[in-house]
């Protein structure tokens, strides 16, 4: 348990349920904070400090550890929140379901000092805790056939061992994965990658890149859009099992 949190609870005469009620979420939301590792959003975290009287820092200590950008940071507290994730890339692997030598190398030509990319990639790799845990969310990919094709370095190793742990993951209980083959025509995907969160709550929230920077989307006009697209990318996608064959088919081609 995180005894800061339950302590000041405690103290303050508060419970689960009252905290919900004054923030606006689900009780099992408020409940999991006092769960080690376990921090509110960043929309929440100083309504819920003030609520218990407390520093964010004093409740949850981590958030001076967090080795992320700070413009990404709220995205990863939403998916540690999430049910489900629903995640398209055009031209990556996502970054759940990278390696550390694969996330290093889309890092390569960015202007970052080598321990500007180990936080990243530490960021990167700690996020995928996720995939793992008890109550996992589920994790829907589908990315476009170029992704598994492209070399990512000369070093053809670094695609061989992502593709040998993208296919591991790909057996997960907690992860489907879907191809869309390279014979496909324009479809929305090109567009770009983006993925949709389904919160506790029934809430959804969205991610989409850019090459300017990352947006999170919450409008329900424009989710409503990311949905539309989500039904039409997902459509042209090889079923999971053909998907599968088709990644370990990739997979034998780099080695």
């Amino acid at each position: 348990m995180n005894h800061a949190v339950v302590e000041a609870m405690a103290a303050t005469g508060q419970t689960a349920d009252s905290l919900a009620a004054q923030i606006g979420v689900d009780p099992k939301t408020a409940a999991k904070w006092a769960n080690p590792g376990r921090i509110p959003q960043t929309r929440h975290r100083a309504q819920v400090a003030s609520i218990l009287e407390r520093e964010v820092e004093h409740l949850w200590p981590d958030v001076l550890k967090r080795r992320e950008p700070a413009w990404f940071r709220r995205w990863v507290d939403v998916e540690r929140e999430a049910v489900a994730l629903r995640a398209f890339q055009l031209a990556w692997i996502p970054g759940l379901l990278q390696t550390e030598a694969y996330a290093r190398a889309t890092l390569a030509w960015e202007a970052l000092t080598p321990s500007e990319v180990d936080d990243l990639v530490s960021a990167r790799m700690a996020r995928q805790a996720i995939l793992t845990r008890e109550r996992a969310p589920l994790l829907v990919t589908v990315v476009d056939q170029a992704v598994l094709d492209r070399p990512i370095t000369t070093d053809r190793s670094v695609m061989a061992a992502q593709l040998a742990h993208l296919s591991e993951c790909a057996d997960l209980p907690s992860v489907e994965f879907h191809i869309v083959p390279r014979e496909t025509t324009a479809y929305p995907g090109l567009n770009g990658p983006f993925t949709i969160a389904d919160l506790s709550d029934g809430t959804r929230v969205a991610h989409v890149d850019s090459q300017a920077h990352a947006q999170i989307i919450e409008q329900p006009s424009q989710l409503g859009t990311l949905e539309r697209r989500w039904e039409r990318i997902r459509s042209e996608a090889l079923p999971r099992g053909r998907s599968v064959e088709l990644l370990r088919e990739a997979a034998r081609a780099w080695t």
